[in-house]
């Protein structure tokens, strides 16, 4: 019983991340109306690492001492490319196309992790990665409505996966505070540098709309470190694909955003390449114990 209260509480944290990364995105879609995705970025920077000066101030600089550091600086700067092409999509994309881009992140893991880590891919995987493709391919209509923009989306993905392969990487040595400390850092510091030709005074309504996006970010990372800290990713990890059905559902409340058939059809192979991938990686534990 006490196994499937952790895997329900597991679930309720993941759906309540990925709701809270949604409105997000809507966020993120009304402040890019006057201000450059570049300060959007910084702001949402600033306020993690605001975040986290409580956790500094108890450890003390002994957090940051490191002999890992090339790898927290891949980390760094891996993530914070992802979080620059993921605003540049949630502000330009419709919502549901910009949650949908962002759920293949799964898909692109298994490859970066083979090239770099030399981890075998297993059957399951490769048909996992060919669905994930198909999908990809239908959703991205090359030759027709196709919008490049979307393929802002898939790079965003592919940074994604590296930042957290290198994170896997990392596990082995470094405390979880510290990672997350490092990229809080090496993010700010790295997009404090844009603002220098792309800064634009906010508006009073722009400031709350920056401060939203930090603070709604933050609470982003602490539901999801909470909803995987309660269950294994193999069983929570579904509900990750929850941020597609808000995106779906806010996005046409408030724009009157719908796809069509095309894109619902690549919505599904996607969402069904994540679980096979998720389900894949549970088994691959499962043996190696």
């Amino acid at each position: 019983m006490g196994y499937k209260q952790s895997i329900f509480r597991g679930a309720i944290f993941i759906i309540a991340a990925e709701l809270v990364l949604t409105m997000n995105g809507v966020i993120i879609k009304l402040a890019s109306a006057g201000l450059p995705n570049e300060m959007i970025v910084f702001f949402r920077n600033l306020f993690g690492l605001f975040s986290l000066m409580p956790i500094f101030a108890h450890e003390g600089t002994a957090i940051i001492h490191t002999k890992k550091f090339p790898l927290h600086l891949l980390r760094g700067l891996c993530g914070v490319a992802a979080m620059y092409c993921l605003f540049y999509v949630m502000a330009k994309l419709q919502l549901a196309n910009a949650m949908l881009l962002k759920s293949t992140i799964p898909i692109f893991i298994p490859l970066v992790a083979f090239s770099w880590l030399k981890e075998k891919i297993s059957v399951v995987a490769r048909v996992a990665i060919a669905i994930g493709f198909c999908g990809v391919f239908l959703v991205l209509k090359p030759g027709t409505d196709f919008d490049w923009v979307m393929l802002i989306g898939l790079i965003s993905s592919a940074f994604a996966s590296i930042s957290m392969v290198t994170i896997r990487k990392l596990s082995a040595t470094e405390p979880a505070v510290r990672t997350v400390l490092y990229f809080a850092i090496i993010a700010s510091l790295v997009s404090v540098i844009p603002l220098t030709w792309a800064w634009k005074t906010p508006s009073f309504n722009e400031w709350l709309m920056l401060i939203g996006v930090g603070i709604s970010s933050t609470v982003v990372q602490l539901l999801t470190t909470r909803g995987y800290a309660s269950a294994p990713a193999s069983q929570v990890g579904i509900f990750s694909y929850s941020s597609v059905i808000f995106g779906a559902l806010i996005g046409w409340l408030l724009w009157h955003e719908l796809w069509d058939i095309t894109s619902f059809i690549g919505a599904v192979f996607i969402t069904g390449a994540g679980l096979l991938t998720l389900r894949d990686s549970n088994n691959t534990v499962s043996e190696n114990k």
